[in-house]
């Protein structure tokens, strides 16, 4: 809890590594916001891997959240980044989103019998999704997943893909922080879509955008993660950091509606 709450509560997801993001709530709780970030996966009661999570999980934390201010954020990053977006388009307490390495659609998870399924539920039930191509294989090692992602929106229907897409138009506020050498997903082209459906809508969208940067954005004051699975990312630890330090004003203003104060 911080010393002189503002009214924002804060809610963080990490992506696939499971992981509770006690760095990045650390550093948006110095903005006074009341913050936290919880596994959603892989603990007791959970499922083991992201698939079919139920989005209530979700719910009950920013209800949680709001009980305690006026203002609730959702940061995500990754399969957090689609969580986030996606329980915010479904959550009017949530008053705007910044995610990290977003993606415009749901993806498949993978349950341990290696069948496909949604990545969340609603109410018990899957939410439509976008099934991963099964004979695509990595060219590279590291795993460099990106092609993948793309192959698989590639191979749906419009009808599916439109099924799928997170309708972010609803969400009031969004900031979009994407590498432009992101080797997991095509982060960047997910940011621009989604900025287009928003625009349409009369939404306006803060892209923040660099091209050396990787999957993995470190904003001002984090150290840099190892956890996850092995796989290429992209970028560099300079690269990551200059995009962080360059969404960094875009998400403090997001959390108390002013410009972070210069340091240095």
């Amino acid at each position: 809890m911080p010393l002189h709450p503002n009214g924002v509560g804060v809610l963080v997801l990490a992506g696939s590594s499971g992981r509770v993001d006690a760095d990045r709530a650390r550093l948006l709780a110095s903005t006074g916001a009341v913050t936290e970030s919880i596994q959603w996966f892989g603990g007791p009661g959970q499922q083991p891997a992201p698939f079919e999570v139920p989005l209530e999980v979700f719910q009950a934390r920013i209800a949680a959240l709001a009980a305690h201010g006026d203002r609730v954020v959702v940061v995500g990053t990754s399969f957090g980044a689609e969580a986030a977006l996606l329980v915010a388009s479904v959550t009017p307490a949530v008053a705007a989103v910044a995610a990290f390495a977003p993606s415009q659609v749901i993806w498949a998870g993978v349950r341990p019998d290696g069948t496909q399924t949604s990545h969340w539920t609603v109410g018990g039930v899957p939410v439509p999704f976008v099934p991963l191509a099964e004979d695509w294989e990595p060219g590279s090692d590291p795993p460099a997943f990106i092609g993948h992602f793309q192959r698989s929106l590639d191979a749906v229907s419009p009808e599916q893909r439109a099924a799928a897409t997170i309708a972010v138009e609803r969400i009031p506020e969004v900031v979009l922080v994407a590498g432009g050498d992101d080797q997991v997903w095509p982060s960047v082209d997910a940011a621009q879509a989604i900025a287009a459906r928003r625009l349409a809508a009369g939404r306006h969208t803060e892209v923040v955008s660099l091209a050396g940067a990787g999957h993995r954005t470190i904003l001002p004051g984090e150290p840099e993660v190892s956890a996850g699975m092995r796989m290429a990312r992209g970028g560099t630890p300079e690269a990551d950091r200059a995009l962080g330090a360059m969404a960094w004003p875009a998400v403090h203003r997001l959390l108390t509606g002013a410009a972070p104060p210069i340091t240095g």
